[in-house]
C-alpha cells in the first residue's frame, strides 16, 4: 500500500512539471520549445562607453564651450552653485567651473584664449596648443596658476585641450 502512495505522489508530481514544462499545453500540443526559447528584441542592448560628453552639442550652442571627451570624473557646473571648482578664466568670457569626483578624472575640450585656472583640492594639469605647439601646466591646488598667454613670454593665445586630475 505505501508503494502505491509513493508511486501515485510521484506520477503527480511528474504530471505537475509536465504541465509546467509544457506550458499547460495538452497532450501531443507541446509548446514546450515556445516556453524556453528567447524572443528577439526583448533583452536590453548592451551598454557600450563611448566616452563622449553628454550633451556636449546643446552645451556648444548655449555656451559656446566644446567638450569633447572624459571619463565622467569632471563636468561642467554652474560656478553660481557651489564651491570647491576647478575654475578656468578665458579671455572675453566668463569663468568656467568644473565639478570634480573620484580619485582621478580626464576630460578633453577646447576652451580658447585661457590665461589662469584655479585648482580644487585636487592635483590637476591642463594641457594647451598655441599653434602647433603643446605645453602643459600643473594647477595649484586651491590657487590660482598662471597658464596659457599669462604664462607665455611672448603672450600668445593659448587654447586649453585636456585637464586630468587625482586625488
Amino acid at each position: 500500500m505505501r508503494l502505491v502512495g509513493t508511486a501515485l505522489a510521484a506520477a503527480a508530481a511528474g504530471a505537475l512539471a509536465w504541465t509546467a514544462m509544457t506550458g499547460g499545453a495538452p497532450a501531443g500540443k507541446s509548446n514546450a520549445a515556445e516556453a524556453v526559447a528567447p524572443v528577439a528584441g526583448e533583452a536590453p542592448g548592451y551598454a557600450v562607453e563611448d566616452f563622449n560628453y553628454p550633451q556636449a552639442d546643446k552645451i556648444l550652442a548655449e555656451k559656446n564651450i566644446l567638450l569633447k571627451r572624459g571619463d565622467g570624473h569632471i563636468t561642467l557646473a554652474d560656478c553660481a552653485s557651489g564651491t570647491g571648482f576647478l575654475e578656468v578664466w578665458a579671455r572675453s568670457r566668463d569663468k568656467v567651473c568644473f565639478q570634480v569626483t573620484g580619485n582621478s578624472g580626464w576630460l578633453t575640450l577646447e576652451i580658447p584664449s585661457v590665461y589662469a585656472v584655479r585648482g580644487n583640492d585636487y592635483a590637476a594639469q591642463v594641457d594647451m596648443t598655441v599653434g602647433t605647439e603643446e605645453k602643459s601646466f600643473d594647477v595649484a591646488k586651491n590657487s590660482w596658476t598662471p597658464v596659457g598667454e599669462s604664462a607665455d613670454p611672448q603672450g600668445r593665445e593659448h587654447m586649453l585641450v585636456e585637464i586630468r586630475t587625482s586625488k
